[in-house]
């Protein structure tokens, strides 16, 4: 059986033609053609089963024969802010696993060790869309550009949030552990900070601004492998909880 293709369209619903990108590749990647079919994902929470009915060039018509609207596979939101690699390639792949994983929110901070202040949003949004197709993701992953640290903590924040660091000084308790704590809430937010971690000051800010201190384990981990299992606690914690 022919495996049918996701394609990313988030005007589906009132458009029948493919993006540009998506039919550039739907029609010379995957050769596609009239009367095949595919399927669009909005990014919104929909499916809709299509068939291409123009196949020419850059442009790839569909119509809509069916729409399946999906249920959220987890309670709350998973959001996670990070500072981004020095090495971009480290976030690019901590993103694509962690949009594979779930993921609701990925923001972008600018903090005092930061060796990355600026993130090229285009390019990391192709990455969450490929990856989103990849796993049949019905919700597309929101992208925040950077902001600085101090901002960041006052932005509101309706849900449990929590800052990761490495800081003996300063008492943290293992985030996994808070997260399976019974709450009224289940949307959570976790801070991971730059290679050289926060600066205390920012971790005693952020204290102070009510985020939670914790730890993700006894090891010590690369910026990208602490995000993605910052990411991998806040799902597996909606299982046991």
């Amino acid at each position: 059986m022919k495996e049918v293709r996701f394609f990313y369209a988030p005007e589906a619903a009132s458009s029948h033609e493919l993006p540009t990108d998506e039919a550039m590749h739907a029609l010379r990647v995957l050769r596609l053609k009239a009367g095949d079919e595919m399927m669009l994902m909005d990014g919104k929470g929909n499916y809709y089963r299509a068939e291409v009915t123009l196949a020419h060039t850059h442009h790839c018509m569909y119509d809509i024969k069916e729409v399946l609207p999906q249920e959220r596979q987890w309670k709350g939101r998973v959001h996670l802010a990070m500072a981004p690699t020095k090495m971009m390639e480290r976030t690019e792949w901590m993103l694509e696993k962690a949009v594979e994983v779930g993921v609701d929110e990925v923001s972008f901070l600018n903090c005092q060790f930061s060796e990355r202040r600026l993130v090229k949003m285009p390019r990391v949004e192709k990455i969450v869309i490929a990856a989103s197709k990849q796993s049949h993701k019905a919700w597309m992953t929101q992208l925040d550009e950077v902001m600085p640290f101090q901002r960041f903590i006052r932005e509101p924040w309706q849900g449990r949030k929590y800052i990761a660091h490495c800081y003996e000084e300063i008492p943290r308790t293992y985030l996994f552990d808070e997260l399976r704590k019974p709450s009224n809430t289940d949307d959570a937010l976790v801070l991971i900070g730059p290679e050289g971690d926060f600066s205390i000051d920012e971790v005693k800010s952020a204290v102070a601004a009510g985020f939670k201190s914790v730890h993700l384990g006894k090891s010590r981990l690369r910026t990208e492998t602490a995000c993605l299992s910052a990411v991998m606690m806040m799902q597996l914690s909606k299982d046991v909880r």
